[in-house]
């Protein structure tokens, strides 16, 4: 028998109170794109983790093509021909492609030698990069190539990539495919995470499941429906968000003409930005990462001031508004940086609970807090959102993110807001979870309340929204009605919203 590339044999890691991988076995074989699926907390992230080198495993052994292999850090693991893309890219946005990707490098060759390397490898791959392009200035898609050809560089024997699609437009992600398509036919072997199973069923030769921390078994993508992978995940069947017939009212929310600075260097302007949203509507919004996405929200939840009047809220000008002050009024919000924008880290889920809640929620009086109602507040939070931590003592750093993300946007929901903004709403939350989240959107919209969704999947975008508009370059595209509208067309609303006439819902 061929011997695997690496083979995962009774691999166990536990955390006080939580036994991350439990006994997890399996094989990947040469030039494999071996998919690996699981809940939030099923024990991906730590697997993958011990893999690279971060984490040492209780007890259990890897062997790379029947040698032990034991990394005692990710340098150990590159050496050994492992390289992997984080979810969250680690580039510094004021140096440019090359200066980068020598930071990665233990003994970069001189900067000349490297950028022509660099041309050379991202050509070869269909990934071009100019290494001498400031990272700041690069598209979502432009960054995670770098990420790519740093790892390209190493020659590795197996790719680890993980939720690399997420900041992707279609036409994006067919690019990638075809690169790993290359790799895969000159031998690399790929251990390929991601939530988005349709992904999985196109790519992956084979995917293994975890569930709590276990393996609970295999197949073959291709031959597997995208509903029976989600169900082998949960261990139950999956239901799927249901619509409810509404009739949208008057307008709820408005902006018009607005035109706002870029906040930094590397942020971007919104330009002539018109935005309406009926009660009853989800307002669908895509684009790519990095696109004004973060900018938007900001203006619309209060983070950003502007001219009273550039923001309406029924009518009346609310742009001089803070968020403590739209919070009142009914405008509530979830931005996409769950730990440490939309949560404190440190902080207890009881403790954050209170920081959007307080108003609404009435969890204050003559300026003392009342801590048992803020309790009973995030336990119902946990209980409404299949939150899955000890209690409401435990600090927001001490969630896995999917579940830090059930319990941010359960939080805004339950307070029913008139209007709800949330960008990025199931990034890095399973099926089951994404599809309970999309289910609370649809059904407070069907309650009244206006929503509107800013988020960089096209899937989910489509399920819930009955309109639909693209951020690019800060400028957002004239809506259109949500039914019947193709992945090509949606792709070239991302790509180019700022050559579309611009208009009201």
């Amino acid at each position: 028998m061929t011997v695997p590339l690496l083979s995962l044999q009774g691999l166990t890691k536990a955390y006080p109170g939580v036994v991350a991988n439990d006994s997890v076995s399996f094989d990947i074989g040469e030039g494999e794109v071996h998919a690996l699926l699981g809940e939030n907390g099923a024990g991906k992230s730590t697997l993958v983790k011990m893999i690279y080198g971060l984490v040492k495993p209780d007890s259990g052994q890897m062997l790379l093509r029947g040698a032990p292999f034991a990394p005692a850090e990710p340098r150990a693991a590159r050496a050994d021909g492992i390289a992997m893309v984080f979810q969250h890219f680690s580039l510094f946005d004021a140096l440019n492609v090359a200066e980068n990707i020598a930071l990665g490098m233990e003994n970069p060759p001189e900067m000349r030698d490297l950028a022509a390397r660099i041309r050379e490898v991202s050509e070869t791959y269909g990934l071009p990069l100019d290494p001498f392009r400031t990272v700041g200035d690069l598209s979502a898609g432009e960054r995670q190539r770098v990420e790519i050809i740093r790892c390209l560089l190493q020659d590795p024997k197996l790719l680890i990539m993980d939720e690399p699609t997420s900041v992707l437009t279609p036409q994006e992600v067919e690019i990638l495919f075809k690169t790993l398509q290359k790799l895969r036919a000159e031998g690399t072997s790929i251990l390929y995470i991601s939530h988005k199973l349709e992904e999985i069923r196109t790519l992956c030769d084979h995917a293994t499941i975890l569930r709590l921390g276990k393996n609970v078994g295999e197949c073959t993508p291709s031959e597997t429906s995208a509903r029976d992978m989600a169900e082998m995940m949960v261990g139950s069947s999956l239901q799927t968000p249901q619509r409810k017939t509404r009739e949208f009212g008057e307008v709820a929310m408005a902006i018009t003409g607005l035109s706002v600075p870029a906040p930094s260097a590397f942020g971007t302007s919104l330009k002539n930005v018109h935005l309406t949203v009926r009660k009853g509507e989800i307002l669908g919004i895509g684009g790519v990462a990095g696109n004004g996405q973060d900018e938007l929200l900001g203006v619309l939840s209060g983070e950003v001031l502007t001219a009273a009047d550039a923001v309406k809220l029924h009518g009346q000008p609310i742009g001089r508004h803070g968020p403590t002050a739209r919070r009142a009024l009914g405008v509530l919000a979830a931005p996409e940086e769950r730990l440490g924008h939309a949560a404190a880290p440190d902080m207890s889920l009881t403790e954050n609970a209170m920081l959007t809640g307080s108003v609404r929620e009435g969890l204050e009086k003559n300026g003392f807090l009342d801590w048992g109602k803020t309790k009973d507040f995030a336990e119902r939070i946990i209980k409404a959102f299949d939150v899955r931590t000890p209690g409401p003592g435990n600090a927001a750093r001490s969630l896995s993110g999917g579940n830090l993300q059930k319990f941010v946007i359960g939080r805004e929901v339950l307070q029913n807001p008139d209007v709800l903004v949330v960008n990025q709403p199931t990034w890095g939350v399973d099926a089951a979870a994404a599809a309970a989240i999309r289910q609370s959107l649809l059904d407070l919209a069907a309650k009244g309340a206006a929503v509107i969704c800013i988020s960089q999947d096209l899937d989910e975008l489509m399920e819930i929204s009955d309109s639909f508009a693209a951020l690019n370059e800060g400028r957002l595209s004239a809506p259109r009605e949500a039914a019947g509208l193709t992945v090509e067309e949606i792709g070239l609303m991302m790509g180019g919203a700022h050559g579309m006439e611009v208009a009201h819902v």
